[in-house]
């Protein structure tokens, strides 16, 4: 892996500070012309209008001028649309780590399954309840689990 991917590959959610944008499936490429040394990076945001955007541009070029590549390319494409399956299996296991319930995956065909209940990560009980729709940000929801006591946010299936 290239010093410039290792970099961008680096660069924390601002959001959700406990995983990576390469752990969220934000980040697509790194691609580094041998020749010339330019790199161009494209990410898919989470979703369309996702306000941290422009932080996670800014903290790409930041990573990428510290090991040489002041002059990067930051492209942001929206097909295809970001998924949580792009989830890696360690951002899920960061997510559930820090109290944080990761979506269940997508089915093959398209269709997101309800999600009726989540499994708390703190205790691992079913016995959840949905408190809010929306979370400390936009892709998540507020839950509790009725076990343990605790609120805790769940990343929404897309």
């Amino acid at each position: 892996m290239s010093r410039a991917r290792q970099a961008v590959a680096a660069v924390v959610d601002p959001e959700i500070r406990v995983v990576t944008i390469d752990d969220l499936g934000i980040l697509r490429s790194v691609q580094e012309d041998p020749a010339t040394g330019r790199v161009v990076v494209t990410i898919t945001p989470t979703y369309t209008g996702c306000p941290a955007m422009d932080v996670i541009r800014a903290d790409i070029r930041r990573a990428l001028a510290a090991v040489g590549h002041p002059d990067a390319e930051v492209r942001t494409v929206h097909s295809p649309a970001w998924s949580t399956d792009w989830i890696s299996d360690a951002g899920r296991a960061k997510l559930a780590a820090a109290g944080i319930a990761p979506p269940v995956p997508v089915r093959r065909d398209g269709v997101v399954p309800l999600t009726l209940a989540v499994r708390c990560p703190r205790c691992g009980s079913p016995e959840t309840e949905q408190l809010s729709r929306f979370g400390s940000t936009a892709c998540k929801a507020l839950w509790r689990c009725r076990s343990c006591a605790e609120p805790f946010d769940h990343v929404k299936a897309l």
